[in-house]
């Protein structure tokens, strides 16, 4: 079984557990944009220690993805994958030999877990994100894009979950305080999906095995869960209710993928 939870989604940090069951289950920590503290911290609201995680993927540089990596690989010897181009964002530091190499379409076999990252078109150096398998379901993860392309597409192919950048309203982000440099960098094709390019993702993937939709990476200033819950419901032909909303304080609860 393949299991997933976001331990929090936003410009505040971002953090998703994936978990593959097995007589010993494998657990991948997918970012980890927070205080070593602060992760520690819900990593224990789910039931697990920092010593319970076997694996650490970085997606790109920003503070609120990469966050404690370092400290938590070095702390608790957690190997860490991540591209060349993050790693050299971030000062090329020495991970003690935990470190890993992520390559665009280079499959990565962990424990139970395939993971396979793909680029995407981002405002970070080599930003890398990815779909996980047992080898009975797939999810699929995708935040932190400015559009979707037909190579990110092609990655999302038979999710049967997915967690899905919904960052902002564009009407709510155009009248929004923001500086005019910002609103053009968010909305920009190296940015941030909108909700309206969100359903587009999720209209484009629906197939009958895809059983979870979560939005995730919600903008506080500049979007409100029910508008991402009703966009993606439209795309997904569902209720708004059947879409989870991954929040910046607690994520969200196990869902399986």
């Amino acid at each position: 079984m393949l299991r997933f939870k976001s331990l929090g989604s936003g410009s505040s940090g971002n953090a998703t557990l994936v978990e593959a069951s097995g007589l010993v289950p494998f657990r991948l920590l997918i970012d980890c944009g927070l205080g070593l503290k602060h992760l520690s911290h819900r990593l224990g609201q789910a039931g697990l220690q920092p010593q319970d995680v076997h694996a650490v993927f970085i997606t790109h540089e920003h503070g609120d993805h990469i966050g404690c990596a370092r400290a938590l690989a070095l702390r608790y010897r957690i190997p860490v994958w991540m591209s060349r181009g993050t790693h050299a964002a971030i000062g090329s530091p020495d991970f003690d030999g935990l470190l890993h190499i992520a390559r665009d379409g280079d499959a990565i076999n962990l424990g139970g877990l395939q993971l396979m990252p793909f680029t995407v078109p981002h405002d970070a150096r080599e930003p890398l994100q990815l779909s996980c398998t047992d080898g009975a379901s797939k999810l699929g993860i995708l935040t932190d894009l400015g559009h979707a392309t037909a190579h990110v597409m092609a990655h999302l192919e038979a999710c049967n979950a997915l967690l899905l950048e919904c960052n902002h309203d564009a009407e709510m982000l155009a009248q929004s305080t923001y500086p005019a440099f910002l609103k053009k960098r968010v909305a920009g094709p190296y940015g941030h999906l909108s909700n309206t390019a969100a359903a587009e993702v999720a209209h484009t993937v629906k197939n009958p095995g895809l059983r979870h939709v979560v939005a995730a990476h919600l903008s506080v200033q500049n979007n409100r869960p029910a508008l991402a819950q009703a966009m993606l419901a439209e795309a997904l032909s569902c209720t708004e209710g059947d879409i989870v909303v991954a929040g910046p304080d607690n994520g969200c609860g196990w869902l399986q993928a």
